[in-house]
């Protein structure tokens, strides 16, 4: 498996040219570096101006590894190639290096780059990238690969403290200053007047990060800054910090215009102990989801029932001892059968949704009011008056939906929960949720029977006496109501309940279909007035599809399936439509108006099509399939048979399409730009869309 890095953007408060001054103090060998025993110029070369200069070097690394791998190995050395491009012109040094020993055996590359900063020329970046797949190494491919990595490591680590020391060692020298490269004086006839040399330097970006003035910027195709991500994100490894760069850079290739903000997807990565397949894969159906529920709008739509302000037992609560946000909830005190026969289960959902995304504002709100990285909030929950009431079987279904909900789609948001006043029901009721709640989350659970919390390693150790609410002993007002029982008046019937919950949640305009293999999806479109445009929003949620759109002037029909509908195969997912009769021929009953767009898994696409002639249009999705398989579009009973038996032979895409006056997508189209304007003149950047 070939192991890759990225590094954060790495910023040196000096000059470029002194950066280079330090930078060559490296060689021939380095004793910050033990492992770097010498270096040996093979080739070396100079442009006529000295604007730009190559060297070759052949490096000898000592590795720490066991001494039986070295005799095995054969070799007490490795020996690398570098080779160091400086241009003095364009203030740039890139530095490209690759392994000579084992090259038939292990490949390793690295690529490192000096270039000034795009917001202040007196400044110095520095970017690393490496890549390292071995084939085979005596055997011993899984220990030499953990060697490889943790030696990378280190030398990732001092890599900034080696350019600083040599800075030092400059400054102790007497040297703070490095001239700029000029171009030498070209030779000026005694009769001709003196022509300045002089050149104008290119004007910097103005962009800057939200938040920070002194890091990099923030457009979606920006790169992180290690002093950004130690002030705002928090202490990361080198791998960490690597896994987090490659997932927002494939989110900004796939999801462009919605990225999540960085602090959520570090959640998703812990969450996932830092496999970055499994958080993309994680990472992917929230966004998902967001999506189809609209969840970017939720606080900004949601109206609390008025019912819910007076019997639900929670609200936010100052902060911690660590800066968290703080929420309490007085579950004992809480009729949750009650409420849920009045609001029913999808009301409450939405509600704990809602909660959610206050904690993620406040996360966002203490990160700036502490000056650290604040991602999760403390949970504290009353159980005084816990019964077997709230062991009410709807009620622990409601409750396990929201763990598994909230645990998939807001994962790391927890820091501690404090559990309060535990009767002696709690046990029982906790059997029934344990299962759900993966470990890394119950290891956050703190746990006091009666009043165990008031003692040492109680309350005062995690929460400011002066933030104690007053119903557990604190001076702080709190203003979460003890509420008591909803009025049995107010219940609902279970019909009442379930034809409001269908309409809440589907009060979406996103529609989710399957694609077969054969069967592809279809949607149908009539165009009455010419240069009508249509427009696209779709997300490809699984498997990989090729989006294509046809013209026919004559009106399709769905494509009747009596041969399987007896056993219902032709569409096992019950929500694919096929439009284009296996008896029409491309370019004589229908045209394509737009070429075919291939589309891989995770992908999300946006786009419009201006009409040219009235009729109908179709939109269709199919399986990405090999050449052979997709030269027809129309379904063939063995082909969906095999998609029920493959099930990689299944896509899902969900969608959204509207059609616009041509009128009418000119003026969104001119509003958009001009709203453009107006954020790049106030903010200096066009802002992506975050949650």
């Amino acid at each position: 498996m070939v192991q890759k890095y990225q590094s954060p953007v790495r910023v040196y408060k000096y000059p470029f040219e002194l950066i280079m001054a330090a930078y060559e103090k490296r060689f021939p060998n380095c004793p910050l570096i033990p492992m770097f025993v010498n270096s040996v110029i093979i080739s070396e070369c100079h442009s006529e101006d000295g604007a730009s200069q190559v060297i070759e070097r052949r490096c000898t690394v000592d590795v720490e590894a066991p001494r039986l791998l070295k005799r095995i190995a054969g070799v007490e050395y490795m020996y690398f190639i570098q080779k160091n491009s400086l241009n003095r012109r364009e203030r740039t040094l890139h530095i490209e290096a690759y392994n000579e020993s084992f090259s038939s055996r292990v490949n390793v590359y690295e690529h490192c780059c000096y270039t000034v900063h795009p917001e202040n020329e007196d400044w110095t970046c520095f970017e690393q990238s490496a890549s390292m797949d071995i084939k085979s190494f005596f055997g011993f491919e899984s220990t030499a690969e953990k060697i490889a990595m943790k030696q990378y490591a280190t030398s990732i680590k001092k890599g900034k403290e080696i350019i600083e020391f040599h800075l030092k060692q400059l400054e102790e020298e007497g040297i703070t200053h490095v001239p700029r490269w000029a171009p030498p004086p070209a030779p000026t006839p005694s009769h001709a007047l003196p022509v300045s040399s002089a050149r104008a330097i290119p004007a910097c970006s103005s962009r800057a990060h939200p938040g920070s003035t002194d890091v990099l910027p923030g457009s979606p195709d920006d790169k992180l800054d290690a002093d950004y991500i130690s002030r705002y994100l928090g202490k990361l490894t080198p791998f960490q910090e690597s896994c987090l760069i490659r997932l927002r850079q494939w989110l900004q290739e796939t999801h462009k215009g919605k990225i999540p903000k960085d602090q959520h997807v570090l959640r998703f990565l812990r969450s996932r102990d830092f496999n970055l397949e499994k958080a993309k894969e994680a990472l992917c159906q929230t966004l998902t989801w967001r999506k189809q529920h609209q969840i970017d709008f939720l606080l900004d739509t949601w109206q609390c029932p008025q019912l819910l302000q007076d019997y639900y037992t929670g609200g936010w609560h100052h902060h911690d001892k660590d800066g968290r946000p703080l929420y309490i909830l007085r579950l004992g005190q809480m009729d949750t059968k009650g409420l849920v026969r009045v609001l029913g289960e999808e009301t409450l959902l939405r509600h704990v949704l809602s909660i959610n995304e206050e904690g993620l504002r406040h996360c966002e709100e203490n990160t700036k009011i502490f000056g650290k990285p604040i991602s999760c909030w403390t949970c504290l929950v009353d159980l005084e008056g816990l019964n077997m009431r709230h062991l009410w079987r709807p009620g622990i279904k409601a409750l396990l939906r929201m763990i598994e909900l909230v645990g998939a789609n807001y994962p790391e948001t927890l820091g501690r929960l404090l559990i309060l006043r535990a009767p002696r029901v709690f046990p029982v009721l906790w059997t029934l949720v344990s299962p759900f709640i993966d470990e890394n989350t119950r290891k956050k659970f703190l746990i006091y029977a009666g009043n165990d919390y008031q003692g040492p390693g109680g309350l005062v150790d995690y929460i400011n006496r002066d933030f104690i609410p007053d119903f557990l002993g604190g001076d702080a007002l709190c203003d979460v109501p003890e509420a008591g029982l909803v009025p049995k008046s107010l219940y609902r019937t279970a019909e009442e309940l379930e034809n409001e919950e269908l309409k809440l949640w589907s009060e979406t305009i996103y529609k989710s279909a399957s694609v077969l293999k054969g069967a592809p999806h279809e949607v149908l479109i009539e165009i009455t007035e010419v240069s009508s445009v249509i427009t696209w929003d779709f997300d490809v949620c699984k498997g990989d599809v090729i989006f294509n759109i046809y013209h026919s002037r004559r009106a399709p029909q769905p494509v009747k399936r009596d041969g399987l509908s007896a056993h219902n195969l032709a569409c096992p997912a019950g929500n694919n439509v096929q439009l284009i009769d296996r008896s029409w021929m491309l370019g004589q009953d229908y045209s394509m108006v737009e070429t075919a767009l291939s589309c891989r898994e995770g992908e999300s696409v946006q786009g419009s099509h201006v009409t040219r002639w009235p009729g109908f249009y179709i939109l269709q999705w199919r399986l990405y399939s090999s050449p052979s398989c997709t030269s027809s579009s129309r379904p063939r009973v063995d082909d969906v048979l095999a998609s029920l038996q493959v099930s990689s032979h299944k896509c899902r895409v969900m969608y959204f399409t509207e059609v616009l006056r041509s009128t009418d997508f000119r003026s969104v189209s001119l509003q958009c730009k001009v709203l453009s304007i107006k954020i790049q003149l106030k903010h200096g950047q066009l802002k992506k869309h975050t949650f």
